[in-house]
């Protein structure tokens, strides 16, 4: 098992020498804008999932969510919860599938 080693911020670790220079050194690097398929998600915990991909986007980047239905509910869930913060484009509006492009707002632009 290899060893563990904590740093107190991104720059210390990159500094010490890990893979990506203070990113992830999982090895996996993102190409292009992510797309998730939502139906993959089990309903039970699917709006939560996709929060939780929502809030780890950095602010500029987004990502592409794909449905079989209007996702409506969630956008509405999405403004109550983080108002101002994303920018939605709806990419295709169905019949059959609905690809939406969900871009965290980046205050600094």
């Amino acid at each position: 098992m290899a060893d563990i080693e904590i740093h107190p911020n991104r720059e210390s670790a990159g500094a010490a020498g890990h893979a990506g220079g203070g990113t992830c050194a999982c090895g996996g690097h993102d190409e292009g804008i992510p797309e998730v398929d939502v139906q993959t998600i089990p309903h039970a915990v699917r709006h939560a999932a996709i929060f939780g991909m929502l809030d780890g986007l950095r602010p500029g980047f987004g990502m592409v969510l794909s449905a079989t239905h209007d996702p409506v509910p969630l956008l509405h869930q999405l403004a109550e919860r983080a108002p101002g913060m994303f920018d939605v484009e709806y990419l295709d509006r169905g019949p059959e599938r609905w690809r939406l492009h969900v871009r965290r707002v980046d205050p600094a632009a």
